[in-house]
């Protein structure tokens, strides 16, 4: 390639930007002496083709233009620099880097000992520098074609109480289903297939929550073992798509891909959300690769420990700590998220780790800098935004502690509904709190029940068929000797490991399923599914399958009788949601009588019909319990602004082994919407009556409405 004529260009925009006659190339190093710009021809290509002294440096920020550069060059940096690890410096311009704000990646890592900055194997190991030439092997960046037809789309802006989410993994969601064109299996175009269209459809889902798919690089140690980093939490590019999980051949094509879904998927009335991990990045702990970040400016991209800076605070247990508090990093975030929401379409976000975004100097400040600047921004404080509330630094469990504005993951709620259907004694009072939309958590702040994000199960965990079937983990595939992965799931499997042929086993499994599945439904506040769930998927026990990118983790689409009903029964508990408002109230339901009558918007009852008292709550052995929820409660206003009266409903719950006699309420009779332990069943009950209500069961009835004189 002829070396260009190039010009001093422009500081922003950050990144690789083209004007029609050429590229502008930006990137930010606060401690960099000088930056090359490195022009590869080819994915093939063992070096570059042109290396550019970068001319300018305005505010931090290096930059260069330069002429006739169309979509899809290639290119890299390298960045001049100390070489003092015990600084905090890692500047090696042997290593070709990543530029941070990359839309495309043109070609992926191949694991080699040049890629890392120090000599692998030197007694001294991160502290010395490794000389050979890393550019036959490190990922590089593909300048990007921002065009595209978007036509009439838009953010849905699905309210958070009409909010269902349904969590996938793009790849495998779809890599064996039948009825998806085998060439597209397990990408951003099968999730706009008709098949899995009709699917999410079916469902009833309103928001599908994608797991990570910004670019990523699998761990080096997984890939000598023949596994990869499949979950995706392991990001190297906070603006670029997975190339993995697109259909087209062309990298470049990957942004119109994603475009092209995220379109379908509105079209369809489902939201977008992406899982986002910006609390660390790909290149670890001091002895993990030199990718981008770490020879940009180590100093200013991590946060490093302040006693000797050649070692990195690792508050998410992934080696490094991306440093937020920096604001050119701070910016990247932003951009980032702007960029997803602006040019791509997506409707919010889900924050893995977030309490390390809201780390301060040390400990979670819900104050902190980073909210400050997305509650300011016009953007993004608009969009969904909800935290995974913790992380694995001190003072790490920060649930309840986010500000108006967010949503959490409730690990909380898990938690008790686990215990409750588990049988665990003094669990009703939590639970019953939890049911409620967690008014402790929540409710003193001034955020709505939809600040709780209810969840059962998620990727992380048993999934929900283990969950009934199996005590212990078995990661045995995952090669660390079963050691990984959470050691107390608060699981129930009926006495017997693993699958069994034993029937009445089975069906208490099934029946599990179906209460946890109901129970979430019945909940106040915003529900989470996971596809895993709702096609009775099993991993076998692995409780840890984030390197399993095989059939532990794709899931089945061939469905037996058992998982074909119980598949059919989760869409009963959503048509059960959607049909009653007060399950979707916005406001807490507070125990008080509404509006001057002697009705409460809830009620607690114990099995005699009459309301739980105190000594109901405390007692030891208490499993069941019945909730009243009042029609009149509900807190809408039609369009003529009356209120809005919906249907009163009782959920009964039973976490006893045996059946017990609940007495229904005398002032109407009660049809029968739902049973755990009769799906099928249905049936008006007298008011006053005695329901028989089956140990390990929830029954959902609806009050009969009186009719009136005369009418």
């Amino acid at each position: 390639m002829k070396r260009p004529r190039i010009r001093p260009g422009a500081p922003y925009p950050l990144g690789a930007t083209l004007d029609g006659k050429g590229a502008n190339f930006a990137i930010f190093s606060e401690n960099a002496t000088a930056v090359d710009l490195c022009l590869f021809d080819t994915p093939e290509s063992q070096t570059e083709s042109v290396r550019i002294r970068l001319p300018e440096r305005t505010d931090m920020v290096w930059h260069v233009w330069v002429p006739d550069v169309r979509p899809g060059q290639l290119y890299g940096y390298r960045v001049h620099g100390p070489w003092d690890p015990g600084a905090g410096h890692r500047f090696n311009p042997s290593k070709v880097l990543l530029d941070p704000y990359a839309k495309v990646i043109g070609r992926r890592l191949r694991w080699n000992d040049s890629v890392f900055g120090y000599r692998i194997g030197d007694p001294e190991q991160d502290l010395s520098r490794d000389e050979r030439d890393s550019a036959a092997y490190v990922p590089l960046a593909a300048v990007s074609d921002p065009s595209f037809d978007w036509g009439d789309d838009r953010l849905l802006r699905t309210p958070w109480h009409r909010t269902l989410i349904y969590e996938v993994h793009v790849k495998g969601l779809t890599r064996l289903h039948p009825e998806v064109p085998e060439g597209i299996r397990g990408t951003y175009a099968a999730l706009r297939s008709e098949p899995v269209l009709r699917h999410f459809r079916e469902i009833g889902v309103t928001a599908v929550e994608l797991m990570p798919i910004h670019h990523r690089i699998d761990d080096r140690l997984l890939v000598e073992r023949g596994l990869s980093n499949y979950w995706g939490y392991n990001t190297l590019s906070f603006f670029a798509p997975d190339t993995r999980y697109a259909a087209a051949p062309l990298p470049l094509d990957s942004i119109r891909e994603f475009r092209e879904t995220v379109r379908a998927l509105h079209k369809a009335g489902l939201e977008v959300i992406l899982d986002v991990v910006y609390n660390h990045t790909c290149e670890g702990s001091q002895l993990g690769p030199t990718l981008s970040f770490r020879g940009i400016d180590n100093q200013a991209y991590y946060r490093l420990e302040a006693s000797n800076r050649r070692y990195y605070s690792d508050y998410t247990g992934c080696g490094n700590t991306l440093h937020t508090r920096h604001p050119h990093v701070l910016q990247m975030v932003m951009d980032s998220l702007r960029y997803w929401v602006l040019e791509m379409h997506v409707d919010g976000f889900r924050f893995d780790l977030a309490a390390t975004l809201a780390r301060e100097e040390h400990a979670p400040d819900r104050m902190s800098s980073f909210f400050d600047i997305i509650h300011q921004d016009p953007v993004l404080s608009q969009v969904k935004l909800i935290a995974e509330p913790w992380d694995v630094g001190a003072d790490g469990y920060q649930i309840g502690n986010f500000p108006v504005g967010w949503v959490e993951w409730n690990g909380k709620y898990r938690d008790s509904v686990r215990s409750f259907w588990k049988g665990d004694g003094g669990a009703v009072a939590e639970f019953a709190t939890r049911l409620c939309g967690s008014t402790d958590l929540y409710g003193r702040s001034g955020r709505r029940p939809y600040a709780s994000v209810n969840f059962v199960t998620c990727h992380d965990g048993f999934m929900l068929q283990d969950l009934v079937s199996y005590n212990e983990r078995h990661n045995e595939a995952n090669g660390e000797q079963n050691r990984d992965g959470h050691q107390h799931n608060l699981s129930w499997n009926c006495g017997v490991e693993g699958p069994t042929d034993i029937p009445e086993i089975r069906e208490l499994r099934e029946r599990q399923k179906r209460n946890f599945i109901a129970t979430l439904l019945v909940s106040q506040g915003v529900a989470m599914l996971t596809a895993a769930d709702v096609l009775s998927h099993t991993q076998l026990g692995n409780n840890n399958a984030y390197c399993q990118d095989n059939e532990i983790s794709w899931l089945r689409w061939e469905l037996s009788s058992r998982k074909k009903a119980f598949y059919e029964f989760v869409r009963r508990c959503v048509e059960l949601w959607k049909s009653q408002a007060v399950l979707k109230r916005r406001k807490f339901l507070q125990g008080r009588p509404i509006r001057g009558s002697q009705v409460k918007d809830i009620a607690w009852l114990d099995p005699s019909g009459a309301e739980m008292t105190d000594e109901s709550w405390n007692a030891p052995f208490v499993r069941c319990l019945g909730c009243r929820l009042s029609g009149d409660s509900i807190d809408e206003m039609d369009t003529e602004g009356e209120p809005v009266r919906g249907d009163t409903l009782l959920i009964l719950l039973n976490a006893h082994h045996e059946p017990i006699p609940f007495r229904l309420p005398a002032d109407a009779g009660w049809e029968r919407l739902l049973d755990t332990a009769a799906p099928t069943a249905s049936g008006v009950f007298e008011a006053g009556s005695t329901f028989r209500l089956d140990g390990h069961s929830l029954a959902v009835f609806r009050q009969q409405v009186k009719s009136t004189p005369g009418k």
